[in-house]
């Protein structure tokens, strides 16, 4: 399979696996993760997820143009019909997700590692939106999220040049949240997904609803709907256990509930 998920102790590893195709998007592992996205969630036994590419050459390359053809039904009936197809430039989740980030992470790829809400990359990662050169935009949120990663100026200067960015500038300019050396990128990235598990489910889907509708709002509108979560949580069980865990001085144990 292109895409593979396996759930251990609550973290998902999401793994596009065509490492002979640089993990390029295909048909097939497009609508893969859709499925994955899916799957993440809804199921209660996933609270964050991991993304990466197998292999040590790419994390991905985005389109694998040799197997993705043009469609036969127009752009108007693609993008308004009701038989639209699910795009993974559109998948979302309340989960946490982590993009683990190994080698070449362009055009498409970057917009995947551009959807996850933190991104640690090894130090042999380069990154880069390269469709202006070819005639073309970053069309999967490229030109919609990377402004708003890492502000205006950055930004353009990627999009509008084409270039490529090597793991020191990424991190430089708050692309990526961490740079680490190639073979200790998965542990790194699974120590921070165990970390985000291991806290109230609730709490996290609520901080990072919170986050990404606050982004789009007036402070005031934003803290308005900050003090409505603080309130919905206040009862629940596991903000009780809680304070319970710190008053016993042991591990919370929460439920998500």
């Amino acid at each position: 399979m292109p895409v593979t998920l396996h759930v251990r102790d609550f973290v998902a590893t999401i793994t596009l696996d065509r490492p002979e195709a640089m993990n390029a998007i295909d048909p097939e592992s497009s609508a893969q993760l859709v499925e994955a996205w899916a799957e993440v969630s809804s199921r209660d036994d996933i609270r964050v997820a991991v993304v990466t590419g197998a292999g040590e050459r790419a994390f991905c390359t985005g389109a694998d143009l040799k197997k993705t053809m043009p469609p036969a039904a127009s752009f108007a009936q693609l993008h308004y019909g009701s038989t639209k197809p699910p795009s993974v430039a559109t998948l979302q989740t309340d989960k946490p997700l982590i993009a683990a980030i190994n080698g070449y992470c362009l055009g498409g790829g970057l917009e995947l590692a551009l959807m996850c809400d933190v991104r640690i990359a090894s130090s042999t990662a380069t990154f880069g939106l390269p469709e202006v050169a070819i005639g073309s935009i970053p069309g999967g949120g490229g030109t919609q999220r990377l402004v708003r990663a890492v502000g205006q100026s950055d930004a353009m200067l990627m999009l509008l040049s084409g270039e490529r960015t090597d793991a020191a500038e990424a991190l430089r300019i708050g692309l990526v949240s961490r740079v680490v050396a190639a073979d200790a990128l998965m542990a790194e990235a699974q120590k921070i997904a165990q970390r985000i598990a291991s806290n109230a489910p609730l709490a996290v889907v609520a901080v990072k609803r919170l986050a990404m509708q606050g982004g789009e709002l007036s402070l005031a509108a934003g803290l308005e709907l900050e003090q409505q979560a603080f309130g919905i949580l206040r009862d629940s069980e596991d903000r009780l256990e809680g304070r319970r865990a710190f008053a016993e001085k042991r591990p919370a144990q929460f439920k998500g509930r």
